[in-house]
């Protein structure tokens, strides 16, 4: 089986694989804002502290991308990812047996760095595959799934965790993991090159200022974008004057967009990576200029939260790309520290808008 790309010009299939997982991968991070309600009403928690999951997640996710992509260093990438969705599915299956909440939180931070491991190992599986020419549209592809976590897995995790409780998507989860971890095992190929590789020239090969500045414009262009979309929802029902009902489907338009946004930049990363994070940046601040007075009115408001998802989006495929070319010999660790990065400026992002809505300017 050929890793490389076809004659056609079609990616491997090995490269629409590695999109199911990170549909997983999206699903999980986002699925407890869903079913948040239910989850704390049924481990005898309050609200505020059941939403401190989707604070583990996010940590778990940014510690584990590049340690977890140390730890694995010389195993085989095959056996990596097999191994990833194996603990993912553990993960899940211990939530969703227990009925204590510090174990559900444990079992959660124990997944996202499972998340952390796929994702930094699956972006250098997915580039080696479709090779230098299109490495960034494999990654916009692949990142296509986390995207599309969004407009079907999350919608459809809510709704059948509100229907059979949490549990059921957690269960769902894990055996769709299971499924997954069988389907690489078969279809990934098995790489030869690990066996001389030491930690030390992974740090050594991240002395390079491009390689951070190119971590750094992921942070800043995600964290301005998710520092709109994580207060989203009170700006649509109480400046725009949507009703509460119709927001599921606004989050989906965002969706939507972020899927565009992810294969368009790919696209484009490839031939012109610097125009595009560049105009995509741009068109994220205008963007959110535009909202200010704009969001006053439904339709030009929901465009630009569907524009928003689609330039914000458009940029982790073509640093993430940029990130393991510039890395040379330390690849996975680069990859790791791009997924960091990208959940460094959801985290951050969420926080300072949280605190600037709170400040006597607001």
């Amino acid at each position: 089986m050929s890793a490389s790309k076809d004659k056609s010009g079609a990616l491997p299939f090995v490269v629409y694989l590695l999109g199911i997982g990170a549909f997983l991968m999206g699903t999980t991070e986002f699925i407890i804002a869903g079913v948040l309600p239910e989850l704390a009403a049924d481990l005898g928690v309050g609200v505020a502290q059941a939403g401190l999951l989707i604070t583990a997640f996010a940590i778990g996710m940014i510690v584990g991308a590049p340690v977890m992509g140390l730890a694995t260093l010389r195993l085989p990438r095959r056996s990596t990812l097999v191994l990833a969705l194996a603990v993912f599915a553990a993960g899940h299956v211990i939530a969703a047996l227990s009925s204590s909440f510090t174990i559900v939180f444990a079992a959660r931070v124990l997944s996202a760095l499972a998340t952390g491991t796929f994702w930094a190992v699956a972006s250098i599986v997915a580039t080696a595959a479709a090779g230098p020419a299109a490495s960034s549209r494999a990654l916009g592809i692949m990142i296509s799934g986390s995207a599309l976590a969004t407009v079907i897995g999350v919608p459809v995790g809510t709704w059948a965790g509100q229907a059979v409780g949490w549990r059921g998507t957690f269960w769902a989860l894990a055996a769709l993991a299971a499924a997954a971890a069988l389907l690489i095992s078969r279809f990934v190929p098995v790489d030869t090159e690990r066996a001389t590789v030491s930690v030390r020239s992974q740090f050594t090969a991240l002395r390079q200022g491009r390689l951070w500045l190119s971590m750094s414009a992921t942070a800043l262009i995600t964290g301005g974008a998710m520092a709109a979309f994580s207060y989203i929802t009170p700006l649509l029902t109480d400046r725009t004057g949507i009703s509460a009902g119709s927001v599921p489907l606004v989050l989906i338009g965002y969706g939507i967009g972020a899927l565009a946004g992810t294969n368009l930049g790919g696209r484009l990363g490839d031939r012109k990576p610097l125009t595009t994070v560049t105009g995509a940046a741009i068109g994220a601040a205008l963007i959110l200029l535009l909202l200010i007075p704009l969001s006053a009115s439904a339709v030009p408001t929901v465009i630009l939260v569907v524009l928003l998802g689609m330039t914000g989006m458009a940029v982790p495929p073509v640093v993430t790309s940029l990130a393991v070319r510039f890395a040379g010999n330390a690849p996975t660790l680069a990859a790791g520290l791009a997924v960091s990065s990208f959940n460094v400026g959801i985290a951050v992002g969420s926080w300072v808008a949280g605190r600037a809505l709170e400040s006597p300017w607001a």
